[in-house]
């Protein structure tokens, strides 16, 4: 699967609603360990379909993460049955990304 942009019109029916567990990563264009992070959570999204991967653009949707408590980038959030169940803040290997699938 390919990775989701979502924003505020989109994430309750990508996000909330969707009927497999969800990886949201809050990103900027401007973060270098957002850049770091970005093609790990790309793989992720193209080896486990059984997994939606969402991305979140903190200068567009400045709303969602806020809604959210976003105060650092990277942050990573594990949305299952629309309800947030694990979290990250800062760049992770990828091996440590899956572990908070």
């Amino acid at each position: 699967m390919s990775v989701i942009t979502v924003n505020k019109e989109n994430f309750q029916k990508e996000v909330i609603e969707s009927d497999r567990p969800v990886l949201v990563d809050f990103w900027a264009s401007w973060c270098g360990p957002c850049r770091m992070v970005s093609p790990i959570v790309d793989e992720i999204a193209e080896e486990h379909p059984e997994i939606k991967v969402c991305k979140v653009n903190v200068d567009e949707e400045a709303e969602l993460a806020s809604q959210f408590g976003v105060m650092s980038i990277p942050s990573l959030f594990v949305i299952k049955e629309g309800k947030v169940t694990n979290q990250s803040v800062g760049a992770l290997p990828k091996n440590q990304i899956l572990e908070l699938l």
